[in-house]
Formats: structure tokens, sequence, C-alpha cells
């Protein structure tokens, strides 16, 4: 039954059907790896947004500070100026984090030298 034309139409389903088989499986994989990876790349995208955010405010409410302040504080100007700095180079979290730090303690140190 070589010359049967039934059989070689049974066998090219059956070789089709792996074919389908391998691309669905594809397709499944790379489904998965999306799913796990785009929600990762978000919420990281989101924190790195946030911590800038958060580095700015605390610069803002820094220098709101230093002017409110009657008396020069070195040492806050120069944490001040530091988070700046950082700022204006950009990088990850922990850059934003560490401007945040700076911009926080040169508050702290304005508004512990504007009391007295």
């Amino acid at each position: 039954m070589a010359g049967d034309p039934s059989n070689a139409y049974g066998a090219a389903v059956l070789s089709l059907s792996w074919v389908v088989w391998a691309v669905g499986a594809g397709v499944l994989v790379a489904a998965g790896f999306a799913a796990v990876v785009v929600p990762r790349l978000r919420a990281g995208a989101l924190s790195r947004r946030t911590g800038w955010s958060g580095a700015r405010a605390a610069i803002g409410t820094a220098s709101v500070s230093r002017d409110a302040c009657p008396v020069t504080v070195t040492e806050a100007e120069q944490l001040l100026s530091r988070a700046e700095l950082i700022v204006a180079g950009r990088g990850g979290s922990a850059a934003a984090r560490t401007a945040a730090e700076c911009a926080r303690q040169a508050d702290r140190l304005w508004r512990e030298a504007a009391r007295g």
C-alpha cells in the first residue's frame, strides 16, 4: 500500500500535528515568561520613579528650610549640594535613596539651627 494516497495524507497530517504542538508549546512558554517578567519590570520602574520623586520632594523641603533659617549651616549646605548633584547625575533606586537621605539630614540640621 505504498502508493495509497490516504496513507500519505495521514503521514502529512501527523507531521503537521507535531509542528502545531511545538508552536503551541513555544507560545505557552513565551506567555508564561512574559507573565512573570512584565510585572517585575513595571514594579521596578515604579519603584525607581517613586524614589526619584521622593528625593526631589526632600530636596524641595530642605531648600525651604534653608531659606527660612536665619543662620548659615555649612554641613547642611554640603548635604543639600550632594543631594542635588546625585539627582543631576541620575542613577538607580539606591542613588535616589541616598539623595533623599542627604536632603532629609540637611533639612533636619536647618530646622534645628532655626530653633536655636
